[in-house]
């Protein structure tokens, strides 16, 4: 049955309307409009309307590790690669289905509570299969997220066990789980190679004819660190950019994330073949990665969206805070405090996002995704109200976010999670480390 929703404003066309709803059915948006024209034509609907809210678009997170949420506060104030031994290495051999499940509870609820609808998770700890990553799968369709399912592929031989396949395994069990998810409304899998320095070349290109073949982009991390550019440089005399060109894998499928080492003609080699960045701010900080030239990488053609990264290298999971980050960071590394508005990362954290991961996500239209949340017009943050975008942007506050719809169901309101609840979670990851630190023997986080 179709459902009316409507607010003090809808954020339509880049614009705050007063006066508007939107037409849902089936978890779509059928129509958006004057609010009065929409009861008249459909006398009796179920109207739902929240007279101080504002209805704006659910966030896009197009980058995260949903089980590095267990990991938050483990190894802080480390160098990257001491960071990615204390945390990532050390804790990954404890990763079954049960710890992972509960890992993506914890992320996937938070993110529900600051906005985000649908999250794009690079997952790389397979264990010798895809239970695993059923569990990851899992967990979104419990909370109630929408989820793009990024399976890497990995082959280093320096990483954990867990993290390794061959290029034939990777292919078969991702496209395996590809195919078995074709056709959800809820959930999308894409390849995912994972980087130059952990991914072959065999693997790189096997993930990009799987893409090509179940007709989706595909992720890869690039030059987040400069020991990547040096790896790079000494094994195939190019930077990354140019070795994935070579490679014949630098074209509009790709999605890199991080990018923050590049050249003047990486710069223009992204834009140039179609690709897109998932931009990761807060990350690329709290691991003192550098800074991405995003108005550069803007200039020459690259689409630009934006991702938390894993929660123990951020440690937040809110997109509203990578709005706010992404344009901060840039007005200060530029010396120019225009070079990005807050309409711009807006539109990264939102419609951009959607665009990049091929999804009718991020923005209120006819035939969108039925997924917003409403913002408290009346909270603090948000006053005064003069110019509501740019609050959103630079001072909004998560107590703003009242209530969050996915798929046209109703998954969070009245500060709480609808689907799981935020006390179970809690006693799942609390159970979880009791064990962890009997298995450790020591003293856990």
């Amino acid at each position: 049955m179709p459902k009316l929703y409507s607010a003090k404003a809808v954020y339509l066309d880049d614009t705050f309307r007063e006066g508007s709803a939107l037409l849902e059915e089936n978890g779509r948006i059928l129509e958006t409009g004057p609010l009065e024209a929409l009861l008249q034509r459909y006398p009796g609907i179920e109207h739902v309307r929240w007279e101080r809210g504002v209805i704006v678009p659910g966030t896009v997170n197009a980058h995260n590790h949903s089980f590095q949420s267990l990991l938050r506060g483990i190894a802080v104030d480390k160098p990257f690669l001491q960071w990615r031994d204390e945390a990532l290495y050390r804790y990954s051999p404890l990763l079954d289905e049960e710890a992972v499940y509960t890992g993506a509870l914890l992320a996937f609820g938070e993110m529900l509570r600051y906005g985000v609808t649908t999250v794009c998770d690079f997952f790389y700890v397979h264990n010798g299969g895809t239970a695993l990553d059923e569990a990851v799968i899992r967990a979104a369709g419990d909370v109630g997220i929408r989820l793009v399912f990024a399976r890497t592929m990995y082959d280093w031989s320096g990483a954990p066990a867990g993290y390794r396949e061959t290029v034939d395994e990777a292919v078969d069990r991702t496209r395996r789980l590809a195919v078995k998810y074709q056709g959800s409304s809820m959930v999308a899998v894409h390849p995912a190679p994972h980087s130059p320095h952990a991914a072959s070349p065999a693997m790189i290109q096997a993930g990009h004819r799987l893409a090509q073949e179940l007709d989706t982009p595909f992720h890869i991390h690039v030059a987040e660190e400069m020991f990547e550019v040096e790896e790079t440089l000494r094994d195939y005399g190019l930077r990354p950019v140019h070795y994935l060109d070579s490679l014949g894998v630098l074209d509009g499928r790709m999605i890199a994330v991080h990018l923050v080492w590049l050249d003047d003609s990486e710069v223009e080699r992204v834009g140039q073949r179609g690709g897109a960045l998932a931009y990761c701010p807060s990350s690329n900080m709290f691991l003192a990665d550098g800074i991405t030239r995003i108005p550069e990488l803007l200039r020459h053609g690259t689409r630009v969206a934006l991702g938390t990264d894993g929660a123990c290298s951020n440690n937040r999971t809110s997109v509203y805070e990578e709005m706010r980050m992404c344009a901060l960071l840039q007005k200060v590394a530029n010396l120019d405090g225009t070079c990005l508005t807050a309409g711009d990362v807006f539109r990264m954290g939102t419609a951009a996002g959607g665009e990049v991961l091929r999804l009718p996500v991020g923005t209120l239209a006819a035939g969108s995704c039925a997924d917003f949340s409403v913002l408290n017009a009346d909270d603090l943050s948000l006053t005064p109200r003069g110019e509501l975008l740019a609050n959103i942007v630079y001072a909004m506050q998560p107590s703003a976010v009242t209530d969050v719809v996915v798929n046209g169901r109703l998954v969070y309101t009245q500060g709480a999670l609808q689907t799981v609840g935020e006390k179970e979670i809690v006693r799942r990851v609390d159970t979880l480390f009791e064990a962890w630190e009997r298995r450790l023997g020591a003293k856990g986080p």
